[in-house]
């Protein structure tokens, strides 16, 4: 693979600045040669630390993607331009990694799926988390069943007190809602992925809004504005899958919990289960004793990835980069990002009508 990518990438925010950026500009095969923000600060700042000679600043993203030469394209914006964006990148012939949730609705999603096949273009969606040490090495484990037939899961992403302050998250409009769409669909793939279950058959869910409206809460990034608190501040669902599986979704950015985690799993299977509660949790059975081991990360890398010392972003952008160069397929496919929206949309309505959602 001796080719490079010109990559641009759209939104400079915190998500860009965080992640994809200090990502990008670790791989040998990345070309940073465009930014583009609404605040065209934003835009040039990340130009003038991540950009290559002569890299250009936008504010209009259709401007940007009249340049032929960029051939990869970053979504990084607010959830209700995803499908937008990205289904422009594709059709002006880039290809494209969106950040997470791929999109506000099913209806969006399943567009950017099919200008997706459309185009030709590859599609991914940023669930980082399954580049994770732990993620990968519990996915070696159920890919060769050792946990057996996986029946049920438990996606977790609780906060105690750590409701984002900053931005557009509070803002139901743009995000299309809080905890459960922004975290919570990080432990909804990671557990989808990890079961290899994407067939689901019913959804009951409950959000509520009964932290949000205090005045000087305590909070990781300080005291929220009540006024502007238009999202849930915890969500759960009850996911029933179509061969009888059963999930469980937790998330919050505010809920009175003493433990809680995020991007973390529990799965229960015939031949044992594990858990990530405090590390990475093995458990069993052997010669009619229970068994539980704590796998250690801390000597060698993942054997069944190159790279052993790389961190969740840096794999990431580096499978993203090598799905393009050598014509496969990404390891985050759009149709299973697809399902993880169709879940979330369903336990939003479940909580709005106080009825299970069946899908067909």
């Amino acid at each position: 693979m001796s080719k490079t990518l010109n990559v641009a990438v759209i939104g400079c925010g915190g998500i860009a600045n965080g992640k994809h950026l200090p990502a990008l500009s670790k791989q040998d095969k990345a070309v940073l040669v465009a930014f583009c923000d609404l605040v065209e600060s934003r835009a040039e700042e990340a130009a003038a630390q991540y950009g290559a000679e002569g890299a250009k600043v936008y504010t209009d993203y259709t401007e940007l993607l009249k340049d032929p030469s960029i051939e990869v394209i970053h979504v990084c914006t607010p959830n209700d331009s995803h499908a937008e964006i990205t289904i422009a990148a594709l059709e002006a012939g880039k290809h494209v990694l969106c950040e997470k949730p791929m999109a506000k609705t099913t209806e969006e999603a399943r567009g950017m799926i099919e200008a997706a096949k459309r185009t030709g273009k590859k599609l991914s969606i940023a669930y980082q988390n399954r580049f994770r040490d732990d993620s990968l090495h519990l996915k070696d484990m159920c890919e060769k069943g050792e946990l057996g037939d996986l029946y049920y899961g438990k996606a977790i992403a609780l906060r105690r007190r750590a409701v984002p302050t900053w931005g557009v998250f509070l803002d139901e409009e743009k995000q299309g809602g809080g905890p459960l769409i922004d975290i919570g669909t990080h432990a909804l793939d990671l557990t989808l992925w990890l079961m290899d279950n994407y067939k689901p058959q019913s959804v009951m869910g409950s959000t509520f809004h009964k932290l949000g409206s205090r005045e000087n809460a305590a909070n990781a990034f300080g005291p929220w504005d009540p006024e502007q608190f238009k999202v849930e501040d915890s969500a759960f669902g009850f996911i029933k899958m179509q061969n009888g599986a059963t999930i469980v979704l937790e998330s919050s950015w505010a809920l009175n919990v003493r433990k809680f985690g995020e991007a973390q799993t529990l799965l229960c299977g015939t031949e044992g289960g594990a858990d990530m509660a405090d590390g990475l949790h093995i458990n069993g059975e052997n010669r009619s004793r229970l068994t539980e081991t704590k796998v250690d990360f801390g000597s060698g890398g993942v054997a069944f990835y190159d790279g052993g010392s790389e961190n969740a972003e840096d794999r990431e952008a580096r499978q993203w980069l090598e799905a393009i160069l050598e014509d496969k397929e990404p390891i985050v496919k759009p149709e299973q990002a697809l399902v993880v929206t169709q879940i979330l949309e369903a336990i939003y309505e479940s909580a709005k009508t106080g009825k299970a959602v069946y899908f067909d």
